[in-house]
């Protein structure tokens, strides 16, 4: 394996993006064969040498990508210190180390992605990116057009912060709920419950449909399917990032 540059191989070994890899380094936080590397020009041939972080070494895993759909009941997180269980559990073929790419709330199910690739986990969680996500959300009482219009425009939460413009259609109705399908382009916490509240109603069921154009298909809750190479490029490009590390094969 030719020599990459130091910055490159912390991302891919899922330490973190390459510009907080870049901060690690300048800090004196990085060791290649056990000597501090503080120069950001640096390369390092992962077949070879040895890098740590924080006395912990590392190793370049392939990149994996992973689209899987959460059901309820299960927390977006490593670890959960209530011991509620934990979306890993139902991960545990994959024997690459993987970390969703931001969160779902314990109930909430749907589109959840999981990779190891730092860099791109780090673009898509940037508040500048703006990620589209779409959910189907199912709310006590007949939601009327006021309130969808609201909703649309921004309301303001319980912190007095306010929300940004998002996509909003009725897309189900009866006597005692409303479903509505919601877009939205942030991802403040518990947005879509906060921002029902704010227009009166209470959210009973919530489901992630959609993540940065990738959507569940046939996709059984608890099952998952590893990404293709056309959409991995797909989600650099939302990231608004240019080249993403190629796999084996690809």
């Amino acid at each position: 394996m030719a020599a990459i540059r130091l910055q490159r191989f912390l991302a891919q070994a899922g330490v973190a993006s390459r510009r907080k890899s870049e901060e690690l380094i300048t800090l004196g936080r990085v060791k290649v064969n056990g000597k501090v590397v503080t120069e950001l020009g640096s390369k390092v041939d992962p077949a070879r040498d040895k890098v740590s972080v924080g006395g912990r070494q590392l190793a370049a895993e392939e990149p994996v990508y992973v689209l899987f759909h959460k059901p309820k009941g299960y927390v977006t997180t490593l670890s959960d210190p209530e011991g509620r269980p934990t979306v890993m559990e139902l991960l545990k073929t994959v024997k690459e180390r993987l970390f969703p790419v931001g969160r779902l709330d314990f109930n909430t199910e749907g589109v959840l992605f999981l990779t190891n690739d730092g860099e791109l986990a780090h673009g898509l969680m940037h508040p500048k990116g703006e990620v589209e996500k779409t959910y189907h959300v199912k709310l006590r009482g007949r939601v009327d057009d006021a309130a969808l219009k609201s909703l649309a425009r921004g309301v303001t939460l319980d912190d007095g912060s306010k929300t940004a413009p998002a996509g909003v259609a009725r897309i189900g109705e009866t006597d005692k709920n409303t479903w509505i399908e919601l877009t939205l382009h942030e991802g403040k916490n518990r947005q879509v419950h906060r921002m029902a509240e704010a227009v009166g109603h209470q959210v009973l069921k919530l489901e992630r449909v959609r993540y940065a154009g990738l959507v569940l298909g046939s996709l059984k809750a608890g099952s998952y399917r590893r990404l293709v190479a056309r959409e991995v490029d797909e989600l650099y490009r939302v990231a608004g990032l240019r080249k993403r590390p190629r796999r084996r094969g690809d």
